[in-house]
């Protein structure tokens, strides 16, 4: 099969009629998206990642009405988050409706909903009958994509078509919050911190981590990860533990002094955390490809989408 790059809504759409998955931007990282009500299409979705079928998808919709015909109950949290932020890097887990298939849900019995505010990812959305699953656009565990160049990288040859929309603005994926016993809960940090939330949300609760049957997309421990060994910690600390290896360096700011590694890549000349988002998963790929033995990662501040980066970082480490 012949991977094809392109901006054609019309091409895109085609493709995802007769059941085929294809990538997508969105302004978190490119979906390898097909329809969401067709378990075949869905099933397609699994096997071109590689994914283990116990792991959720998130159903993406053009807007939050249409996101009412999937989910059985809405709570008053969930509406203000909406109203708030969609389209926009949040996911919402609600109870699903009989509509969206088990297999887009693991069998569980709530559903991830999403509106994606990239706009070619809207245009696609609007022109379709049926709401679209879409993981991110790589081989399951490996690092996210977040230009069309990655996903054709990965998966060519298995998907007919990728559209092309520039960068990710975010480059982390979305945050995702559900509703349980009376609290507002936070299941995956992501492209929307922890203090926006609250603002509207009030006090969240985080429940982050899974090692199997994640309750959630995203939940899985070890995800996010290169093929070199990553290691997280001072920069410093670390090439005194590992003085053998060539390691590749990923840090916030550049580092104070010229330093003789082979390469050291900085997310923000500035230290700014949302920058940083947006270029972490492409600093990864180029230290992935490079020569180094290693990649040795600094976490950053835990605060904004600092947490989300750390969160990535973690579950990329060994």
């Amino acid at each position: 099969m012949n991977t094809l790059i392109g901006t054609d809504i019309s091409a895109a759409r085609h493709f995802l009629e007769a059941g085929h998955p294809i990538g997508i931007p969105t302004e978190t990282v490119y979906g390898l998206a097909a329809s969401a009500l067709s378990p075949a299409a869905v099933a397609r979705i699994f096997e071109v990642k590689n994914r283990p079928t116990f792991d959720p998808l998130i159903v993406h919709v053009p807007d939050a009405a249409a996101a009412q015909n999937y989910a059985l109950h809405w709570p008053e949290t969930a509406r203000r988050l909406a109203d708030a932020f969609w389209p926009g890097p949040l996911t919402l887990l609600l109870e699903k409706r009989d509509i969206v298939p088990d297999l887009v849900t693991a069998g569980l019995p709530r559903v991830g909903l999403r509106v994606p505010s990239h706009p070619l990812a809207l245009q696609l959305l609007q022109t379709l009958s049926f709401p679209l699953a879409a993981p991110s656009a790589n081989p399951f565990g490996y690092i996210s994509p977040t230009t069309a160049q990655h996903v054709f990288d990965q998966l060519q040859s298995l998907i007919p078509y990728i559209l092309d929309g520039g960068p990710c603005r975010v480059g982390v994926e979305s945050t995702i919050i559900g509703f349980e016993d009376g609290k507002t809960v936070v299941y995956r940090l992501g492209g929307l911190s922890i203090e926006q939330l609250e603002q509207v949300a009030g006090p969240l609760t985080l429940q982050l981590h899974q090692s199997s049957n994640p309750a959630a997309p995203g939940m899985l421990t070890t995800h996010y990860a290169p093929r070199k060994p990553l290691y997280l910690g001072p920069i410093d600390e670390l090439k005194e533990r590992f003085p053998q290896l060539r390691a590749g360096l990923l840090t916030l700011c550049p580092l104070p002094q010229k330093s003789a590694d082979i390469l050291c890549i900085s997310l923000s000349s500035e230290g700014d955390l949302n920058e940083a988002a947006q270029h972490l998963f492409a600093a990864m790929r180029l230290l992935d490809q490079s020569d180094v033995d290693a990649i040795f990662a600094e976490p950053m501040p835990e605060t904004g989408l600092g947490r989300a980066i750390n969160d990535r970082l973690k579950r990329a480490a060994v």
